[in-house]
């Protein structure tokens, strides 16, 4: 996943008082803007603390943890770089507090001229000849092609080359083969836009030569699971393991679906409430206007976002809609309270995954993780954690929408677009939280049920969607217009979906049904990349 946080200046800016609440004590932290000190108000007594800067490394991440432990001592705290996993270099000597892990999601607060933008997006592999996926065998040689001729170094798990590396931009592979490329943090649409079109053009660059294509599309369209080869990476083989056990669809997920993202900055913990807020509220929408996986092996699958309705039934101790997020108390340590209630997946030591699926982290904080007893989490453990959790909006040291389909490359830019119109724009932000305030947790959890199914027509109040999507798409062109890049234009895909009430979806229906003769197979040349 990209990561927003790559200057070497600490931002832990806060704009209101934060409240941290543990087991043993209530104290509130006001932080001044450059984080270089800290009052800290505890029982009444106002004690202006010290404050350390301890280094993640390998990414230059910083964040700014008190130098004094309750008792005066000084914490022996040691880090070390994840995502994907590294081979850990120290180890902790003492345990890890849920102080460390709140300051750790609130390490990723910047001023607003340090926000940037991060597009991730996914797509499918298919021998242009037989339409069947790409085997390992083909993406290894395609990788090979791609560090050859275009200077990226190589991902190597084992030996095996499993995603390569550029600067900031990462490619790597999905449990299907799902080629995914993580953008740099960018400061404009424009910049976004130019990295996935030259992304595109590198991987059709030699893959053509191989006689592959890519498509884009939320869900394969044609072949069963059993026809989707399996990527030798060790985590997926113990989620596909532990995914059976937890829902219906979970290997579905893993094998057949395609989804763009957009990963966003916030200033503040206040601003990272309003912004996950108005992101979880809002991402059915997104989810209809990106519609776009109408198919299952080879047939209409009932829904226009199947890729969507597939997260429904997938683990939903890690998915879902987060109505605690809603909570007047929301904030860092609600997050942190989720994330450590829910199961494990795994832990990364000496280049090896560990299967701890199911498994609790508070016990690993604990030392008492079955598989590695006494062993002790370090933030890399938590980091690769929070990567394990699957919400509509996820919160790492940046937050992450999650709601859209994979689709061809115009929309690639739209989805980022949308967002930070929305998100990014004072303006903008405070209207769509004040046309969401009084929206129920009912209602929220109605749109996400109903728009896999029937966007941008989901019946919603006294109209359709539809027509809130209309009031929210304005939203985003003036928050765009504001910023002052000339960026609006990048809307103009979604904005015919928004006129129409049309999905993409529904338009591959009509091909479908009409100068596709019932057939699949032409979508592969109307979605290749």
């Amino acid at each position: 996943m990209a990561l927003l946080s790559r200057s070497t200046t600490p931002y832990c800016r806060h704009d209101i008082n934060i409240q941290h609440k543990s087991q043993n004590h209530h104290a509130n932290i006001l932080t001044s803007k450059s984080c270089n000190s800290m009052i800290l108000e505890h029982n009444g007594l106002k004690i202006q603390q010290r404050q350390r800067w301890l280094s993640f490394s390998g990414t230059n991440r910083q964040t700014c943890l008190d130098e004094n432990s309750k008792r005066g001592r000084r914490r022996k705290l040691f880090v070390v770089a994840a995502s994907p996993p590294t081979e850990d270099v120290a180890v902790m000597r003492e345990p890890l507090t849920k102080q460390d892990l709140v300051a750790y999601l609130a390490s990723g607060c910047k001023p607003k001229e340090k926000w940037r933008i991060g597009t991730e997006h996914e797509k499918f592999g298919f021998e242009q000849k037989t339409l069947r996926p790409m085997n390992y065998e083909q993406i290894s040689e395609l990788f090979q092609g791609l560090a050859e001729r275009f200077a990226w170094d190589k991902v190597i798990e084992g030996d095996r080359i499993i995603g390569l590396k550029q600067d900031n931009q990462s490619i790597s592979l999905e449990p299907g083969g799902q080629f995914e490329l993580s953008g740099a943090p960018l400061e404009t649409l424009h910049q976004t836009c130019a990295e996935v079109n030259s992304h595109l053009y590198q991987v059709k660059a030699v893959a053509e030569e191989m006689g592959l294509g890519f498509l884009g599309i939320g869900f394969h369209p044609k072949w069963e699971i059993k026809d989707i080869p399996i990527m030798p990476k060790g985590r997926y083989e113990i989620m596909r393991n532990y995914m059976p056990k937890v829902g219906s669809l979970g290997l579905d997920m893993m094998f057949r679906t395609c989804t763009v993202q957009v990963n966003l900055d916030f200033s503040s913990e206040i601003d990272m409430v309003r912004k996950f807020r108005a992101g979880l509220a809002l991402q059915p929408i997104a989810t209809a206007l990106f519609a776009n996986s109408p198919f299952k092996e080879g047939k209409p699958n009932g829904f226009l976002s199947y890729r969507s309705h597939i997260w429904t039934d997938t683990d939903n101790n890690r998915s879902g809609m987060l109505p605690f997020v809603f909570d007047d108390s929301f904030g860092f340590e609600s997050y942190v309270d989720y994330a450590l209630d829910v199961p494990m997946y795994f832990v990364y030591r000496k280049k090896k995954y560990i299967d701890c699926s199911g498994m609790s982290f508070r016990d690993f904080m604990a030392g008492k993780l079955p598989p590695i007893p006494g062993e002790l989490p370090t933030l890399n453990d938590w980091e690769n954690h929070l990567t394990t959790i699957f919400p509509e909006v996820r919160l790492k040291r940046y937050l992450e929408m999650r709601g859209a389909d994979g689709g061809p490359w115009r929309r690639l830019c739209a989805l980022p677009a949308l967002w930070v119109g929305l998100l990014y724009d004072e303006t903008s932000l405070q209207t769509v939280l004040e046309l969401t305030k009084d929206w129920t947790k009912e209602e929220r959890q109605m749109l996400r049920n109903k728009v896999p199914k029937m966007g941008l027509k989901t019946p919603f109040r006294d109209g359709l969607l539809k027509h809130v999507a209309e009031d929210i798409l304005q939203l985003a062109r003036e928050g765009l217009q504001r910023r002052g890049f000339k960026e609006s234009g990048f809307l103009n895909e979604v904005a015919e979906v928004v006129r129409t009430g049309v999905t993409p979806a529904e338009r591959l229906l009509d091909l479908y049904q009409g100068k596709w003769g019932n057939s699949v197979d032409p979508v592969f040349e109307e979605l290749l990349y």
